[in-house]
């Protein structure tokens, strides 16, 4: 079909598809287009079909640049900030491990997938992870919906693991303790129970007829990152939300929390460093600080929410806007805050954007993370499994500027993308490492990312200790390896 129209109908497909649109030039306007559907393509002497035709105007053919980096097996992402195209190589799936460990109980498996490091001078197959708060679950009763702990003695830990063979070994288990006594295991040991009655769920027993103690140094942890500089652990939770420093053994050294939690919590075995902007009071519940990461050289660490804060109700839980903190390591401060855009969900199916959120990092360096993203589905429903490569060295550092409304009559979360670009707010630039969809990553929630050498990611999902949700007949925890076709330093 030909016809004299403007390439704003013709620029949205010769750049990118539907993703990329930018207005047409009023030379271009004049010109005719015919789309090119006949034509056929080979790539290295093999047939094969764009996912979008050419266009032929006035004898030159155009192919949209998504349909161009298919044919190559490159991704395409779009820098809206610095109208930048971005293709990358895609990465070759080298290797499936799967966790074969005994049952904890009756209906509940082993879990070990809640984040995920390697630490330097180790062997490359060997990893420490983390599982959540321990097995938990939601039982309706009379009307409200009670979290259960059928597990309540369990101890949330690090899990040192190798992956050989196909399988997921697990090494060492190294329970998390306080330098005293916790006041509901009466050990050393902690517990996954919540903290504070005023603001955090209440645990009930696995019948959800009896309300369990709450435990000041219990955590819900989540991400985990290695210092080699002293030699320490750390894990961001979710209760506080809050980030812990753990020792080797497991011993809780420090917790870093919102301004204004030291007056919530009696925790005379642990410090509480109240450095946390008091705007994270506001998250979501079970929605906390899920990822955390420390740069190489030991200087910074950035911690990321797993979904918008409730800033200053739940009419943000739309919000595209996840936060991203930068601390300096030598004083445990913030100096920075980042204002991560997630992906829109009106380009997928069925998708809330509630439901898109981050689930782990990786501090490559100073400005420089690798960001998981993904939505809430599994197996042939999913639709967003990726990891992004994330630039910050042009983002705009938001710290302490919209935790209120006082700025521009709203919050961070608050404002529309509009709103935020007049605030001429910057936002880290991403393009995509991974599209675990692509490669058919059966489960839901990747939560536990690692770089080994610059050029081997491991992905690592969650369980939820077969509580949750049906992960099949096995224990439904994968660990998959991917090599890079380029290094990430």
């Amino acid at each position: 079909m030909t016809s004299k129209t403007m390439i704003g109908a013709l620029s949205a497909i010769l750049l990118a598809g539907a993703a990329f649109q930018e207005p047409a030039s009023a030379a271009t306007q004049e010109k005719s287009a015919v789309v090119a559907d006949q034509v056929q393509y080979s790539l290295n002497g093999t047939a094969v079909k764009p996912a979008l035709p050419a266009v032929n105007v006035e004898g030159s053919l155009f192919l949209p640049v998504r349909a161009f980096g298919q044919l190559l097996n490159k991704y395409v992402d779009w820098d809206a900030a610095t109208q930048s195209v971005l293709l990358t190589d895609k990465p070759e799936l080298i290797g499936k491990y799967e966790l074969n460990a005994p049952d904890l109980a009756d209906g509940i498996k082993m879990s070990v997938g809640s984040s995920l490091t390697h630490l330097p001078g180790d062997p490359d197959n060997v990893f420490y992870s983390t599982a959540d708060r321990g097995p938990n679950g939601e039982v309706p009763v009379d009307g409200e919906v009670r979290r259960t702990f059928p597990l309540s003695s369990y101890t949330p830990s690090i899990y040192k693991i190798q992956v050989d063979k196909g399988e997921i070994k697990i090494l060492e288990t190294i329970p998390l303790k306080v330098n005293g006594v916790d006041p509901v295991s009466q050990t050393a040991n902690i517990t996954g129970l919540s903290n504070v009655a005023s603001r955090d769920e209440k645990p009930y027993d696995k019948e959800a007829k009896t309300l369990l103690s709450y435990d000041p140094y219990g955590l819900d942890i989540e991400g985990i990152a290695y210092n080699a500089k002293d030699d320490t652990f750390w894990i961001s939770e979710e209760y506080g939300p809050s980030i812990v420093q753990v020792k080797r053994d497991g011993t809780i050294i420090q917790r870093i929390v919102p301004a204004g939690m030291k007056e919530l919590l009696d925790s005379p075995a642990v410090p509480l460093v109240d450095t946390i902007p008091a705007a994270y009071l506001n998250r979501r519940s079970n929605r906390g600080m899920e990822a955390v990461g420390i740069t190489p050289d030991g200087k910074w660490m950035f911690a990321a929410m797993q979904s918008p804060l409730r800033n200053p109700d739940k009419k943000t839980d739309n919000s595209r806007v996840l936060r991203i903190l930068k601390f300096d390591l030598s004083t445990l401060k913030p100096v920075a805050e980042y204002a991560y855009v997630s992906e829109d969900a009106g380009q997928f199916q069925k998708l809330a954007q509630a439901d898109i959120v981050i689930s782990d990092l990786i501090a490559v360096n100073e400005t420089t993370l690798l960001v998981d993203e993904r939505d809430k589905n599994a197996g042939e429903a999913a639709q967003l499994k990726r990891i992004y490569l994330t630039d910050l060295s042009e983002a705009t550092n938001v710290l302490g500027k919209y935790d209120d409304a006082q700025a521009a009559d709203k919050t961070l979360e608050q404002m529309s993308m509009d709103e935020l670009a007049q605030q001429s707010i910057r936002f880290p630039a991403k393009r995509t490492v991974l599209d675990a969809v692509e490669f058919g990553f059966p489960f839901e929630k990747i939560e536990g990312i690692s770089l080994v050498n610059g050029n081997v990611l491991s992905i690592l999902n969650d369980n939820d200790f077969g509580v949750a949700g049906d992960v099949g007949p096995g224990n439904g925890t994968l660990l998959w390896q991917f090599k890079l076709p380029y290094s990430i330093k």
